[in-house]
């Protein structure tokens, strides 16, 4: 009988890893995003999104706005860009990662993003760091996950 039972869990765990190993990833790239870069904007794995760290840079200019706030929205946009790209909206967001360069900045940049992610929020971690590419004060990175609709399944 324990033989039987070893048996049915090594099935059952292959099967998981297996089923892991072809989940399949899909690369979200919305046109307004420069391509060419050395890494995805976002990956869609199954019904979860993951988003690379985004900075508040205008995407035609590059440019980074001198008040802080503009950078916070342009950074979120940027992001809100990804998920609509991805049929998801900032509702769908389960973890955020937000690095600032400057933590005094905290209550200003979390002003912005309340007005963004509605309740029940992601979860958050808020890391202060030494800098970022160019001028960017601020870089977040976001895991989303499409919600179930009701009474349907997870696949």
């Amino acid at each position: 009988m324990r033989t039987h039972k070893s048996k049915i869990f090594l099935l059952l765990i292959a099967g998981l890893v297996t089923g892991a190993a072809r989940a399949e990833k899909r690369v979200i790239h919305p046109p307004e995003f420069p391509a060419g870069r050395p890494f995805s904007t976002a990956l869609l794995v199954d019904d979860t999104l993951y988003i690379s760290g985004q900075v508040g840079a205008d995407l035609k200019t590059g440019q980074i706005p001198d008040d802080f706030e503009a950078e916070v929205r342009q950074c979120l946009d940027n992001i809100g860009l990804i998920l609509k790209a991805a049929g998801m909206s900032f509702a769908d967001a389960v973890s955020v990662q937000v690095y600032l360069t400057d933590m005094s900045l905290f209550p200003r940049m979390n002003a912005v993003y309340v007005k963004y992610f509605p309740e029940p929020r992601p979860t958050r971690t808020t890391v202060g760091v030494a800098a970022l590419v160019g001028k960017a004060r601020i870089e977040i990175t976001v895991t989303a996950r499409k919600a179930q609709a009701a009474g349907k399944s997870p696949r």
